[in-house]
């Protein structure tokens, strides 16, 4: 996972999770997604397409824009809803193995400094405090 980061960060020369998507021509779209998704990430017709929830606010979009991102280079072809209706895959699985990908894409080439705590560096990262559970 740590090489396929670096290699995406080397070649487009960025972090950022949608200049990222821009650059591998991923659609990135805000919707009102109710109270329950916060996005979801897939492909139709061979067009890629990441679908954000318009009411997050700017650092849970980024978050949720890595976390798809994940998704499209670790688990291509694989739809969570392909997943719930149609295999006996535990997305959980997915699920974790993307918000590891999103924190280690916001953080690349960092890690916290000595006697800092991880809350403190979230907060520098702007990530949200409840994906310390993934770090």
């Amino acid at each position: 996972m740590d090489e396929l980061i670096n290699k995406l960060i080397r070649k487009y020369k960025t972090n950022n999770p949608f200049e990222l998507a821009k650059c591998l021509k991923i659609n990135v779209m805000f919707h009102d997604l109710g109270d329950n998704t916060r996005g979801f990430y897939t492909k139709k017709l061979r067009r890629r397409y990441i679908v954000i929830h318009n009411q997050l606010d700017e650092n849970w979009q980024r978050f949720v824009c890595a976390h798809e991102l994940a998704h499209d280079r670790l688990h291509p072809g694989i739809s969570r809803f392909w997943i719930d209706e149609s295999s006996f895959f535990v997305a959980g699985k997915f699920e974790r193995q993307a918000n590891r990908f999103a924190i280690r894409l916001l953080t690349a080439g960092d890690s916290p400094q000595q006697g800092e705590s991880l809350q403190s560096f979230f907060n520098r990262h702007n990530l949200p405090e409840s994906m310390e559970a993934f770090y």
